[in-house]
């Protein structure tokens, strides 16, 4: 387990009365709801789900109450409020009375790539609206940096120093890749599986982080729970380091369906854009995730394997998804 920067507080938690108007909501109490942002996405959504397995009260931030996911989300059990980060008059409201958060930044993209300062401004506008509702506790999940001396993305980084700044219990956690990031489209040639390949920037036998939403999300409820244990840490999160050979396998055998890994070259990734060549760059050169999973898996047992998230679900997924596509 890494914790970025030296940085290790533990803040005093206030005790003001009750009451849905009270100034400081205190962490960790299981009567008043957790706030879920991008809760119809990947992270936000698995959140939802493991908050409200636990028994806990959750409030789903959603542009759109009438979308689908969001739609799903209510009937689970999420009440869903109405809130955009453009729009930080309308983060107020859904914070009224909460807990904690749990946010995810809204990445933005532009056609040079990630606006960083466009990012960093929307994760500083609900870290801002949580001060100012009396919000003690936010977890907030970026990415995994990709060497145990380098930063996460600019933005990134400017929201988790902000965090840490402005709220008494922060945690970061940065996942490195998704394990179901191979449920993608793989049209395009990248990330996804197409025609039986899987095709990444990756080395084909070097170890390869991955980590289960389901785990990120049961991160999020072990800080929510234990406000006090997970103040001010950063945690590193995979769950799994197979090489992408050996999960193009793994893959192959639990689904019965041919998959076969291929490395894309310097001037594939090129055409795909400025980032994935740098990625690739950076790959070429030594950077890696460096998760410790075995201190993870300490602090969550239950933390997935590769194979563990096939046999339970991904495989299932995956097969619906090759033969549909």
């Amino acid at each position: 387990m890494v914790e970025a920067g030296g940085t290790f507080r533990i803040a005093a938690v206030s005790t003001f009365p009750g009451g849905d108007t009270m100034t400081t909501a205190k962490a960790g109490d299981p009567d008043r709801p957790v706030l879920v942002t991008g809760a119809t996405g990947k992270q936000g959504g698995a959140t939802v789900r493991r908050l409200l397995a636990g028994g806990w009260p959750v409030r789903a931030l959603v542009r759109d109450p009438a979308a689908p996911a969001a739609v799903e989300l209510a009937a689970a059990g999420a009440r869903l409020v109405r809130g955009d980060f453009d729009d930080p008059a309308s983060l107020r409201p859904a914070l009224d009375g909460a807990a904690a958060v749990f946010g995810v930044p809204p990445v933005a993209f532009g056609p040079a790539g990630p606006e960083t300062r466009l990012e960093a401004a929307r994760g500083r506008a609900l870290i801002d609206a949580a001060a100012e509702a009396g919000i003690e506790q936010v977890v907030f999940s970026t990415v995994a940096s990709a060497s145990a001396a380098s930063r996460v993305p600019e933005g990134k980084a400017l929201i988790e120093e902000y965090l840490r700044d402005h709220i008494a219990l922060p945690t970061v956690l940065r996942p490195v890749r998704f394990m179901t990031n191979y449920l993608a489209d793989g049209a395009l040639g990248f990330e996804g599986i197409s025609h039986g390949v899987h095709r990444h920037l990756f080395p084909p036998h070097e170890p390869m982080q991955v980590i289960a939403l389901e785990d990120v999300a049961e991160f999020a409820a072990l800080a929510f729970a234990d406000p006090a244990r997970f103040a001010g840490r950063t945690l590193e999160l995979a769950g799994d380091e197979p090489t992408p050979v050996e999960a193009a396998a793994a893959i192959s055998e639990a689904t019965g369906i041919p998959v076969r890994y291929e490395r894309l070259t310097d001037e594939e990734a090129a055409a795909l854009g400025p980032h994935p060549a740098e990625t690739r760059r950076r790959w070429e050169a030594g950077s890696r995730w460096h998760a410790d999973i075995e201190t993870l898996r300490v602090i969550h047992p239950g933390l997935r394997t590769f194979a563990g998230w096939l046999a339970e679900s991904g495989a299932a997924a995956l097969r619906a998804h090759l033969t549909a596509s």
